[in-house]
């Protein structure tokens, strides 16, 4: 674990030193929905992983300042390796990144060399390296629609993802056992309260929700997904499942409808709360942009391996690659 921030900064006006040093580093901040508001009020862009590392490879920005998981962050790293990537804390990991070690997944993938990896965006570089197809939430049905019945797949590293994708297309694939540690919190006794003291109000859950909620669902999907979801759905009221910090976006967006987080076991906990995410703080984001550290450094044969198969499924979410050009990568 990395030293904590022990600087002393008060009396500093961290958005104003911030935004100081996003010009004079030219440098592009992103933050994930996840995040704490007042770092996505901050953020030039909010969005999900991979649509944030795209629109940073769009800017002419020399530094990208992740506001994420060290997952997101390296992914900006594959698409952009000209840029200097930093992350305000390298200890914000993900449940589902270490999940998935990727010497033991590259022996899992050795047992069954008939199947093909698509592998959620939620892991390493490495494990992205190995792997022949990456997915995200709202492009793996479209991805998985393309791959031939008869094909084996090894999905991972969520096996709630998965088994939501088994159960909709039918499919058998073999599932890397990994979940998420926030949206495995939900109860599914405290929703069905919920539902109770709100009759009518829909349900929007994240796909790496375990079955007893995503079942309660009227809507299943992304993070972006569910964005959508929020701004169209007719009633004045929606419980959502998956990390509550996404509901400051409806509420920007939507400030005369009542959006309402699905409660953890007890219904009162903050475990559904990612801790990995908040591991980023205003001071952090400060230090970080200050002195371009802590910074995501990549091996170029690794980054090429694993840009490989995020163009696999670039290509494959626009329609580009047909059945017969599935193989191994």
């Amino acid at each position: 674990m990395t030293a904590p921030v022990r600087e002393n900064l008060t009396g500093l006006d961290l958005r104003a030193e911030i935004d100081r040093l996003r010009k004079e580093r030219n440098a592009v901040i992103l933050a994930h929905y996840y995040q704490k508001p007042e770092i996505q009020d901050l953020a030039d862009f909010v969005g999900d992983s991979l649509e944030l590392s795209r629109k940073a490879a769009d800017t002419d920005a020399d530094v990208i300042a992740f506001c994420g998981v060290k997952f997101m962050a390296e992914t900006a790293k594959i698409l952009s390796p000209e840029k200097i990537v930093i992350l305000p804390d390298m200890d914000a990991g993900c449940s589902l990144e270490d999940s998935c070690p990727p010497e033991q997944f590259a022996r899992f993938r050795a047992q069954h060399p008939d199947h093909i990896a698509l592998t959620y965006i939620n892991c390493s570089a490495a494990v992205k390296a190995l792997s022949d197809i990456i997915v995200t939430s709202s492009s793996a049905e479209t991805i998985i629609s393309q791959i031939p019945e008869d094909q084996p797949i090894i999905f991972g590293p969520d096996r709630h993802l998965g088994g939501y994708l088994n159960r909709k297309f039918g499919r058998e694939m073999l599932l890397w056992p990994g979940v998420c540690i926030v949206h495995e919190a939900f109860s599914e006794t405290e929703l069905l309260k919920l539902k109770a003291q709100h009759p009518g109000a829909p349900v929007a859950a994240h796909p790496e929700c375990p079955p007893h909620i995503v079942d309660h669902a009227d809507y299943v999907g992304s993070t972006s997904g569910i964005l959508q979801f929020a701004k169209t759905f007719p009633g004045d009221t929606l419980i959502v499942a998956t990390e509550p910090h996404i509901i400051h976006q409806m509420e920007l967006a939507l400030p005369e409808k009542n959006f309402i987080g699905a409660p953890g076991a007890d219904g009162n906990c903050n475990c559904n709360i990612c801790p990995y995410m908040a591991l980023n703080t205003m001071e952090k984001l400060y230090i970080a942009l200050r002195d371009l550290q802590p910074r995501i450094e990549m091996d170029e044969e690794l980054r090429l391996a694993a840009r490989k198969s995020l163009d696999r499924m670039l290509e494959m979410a626009s329609g580009t690659v047909g059945k017969g050009d599935l193989g191994r990568a």
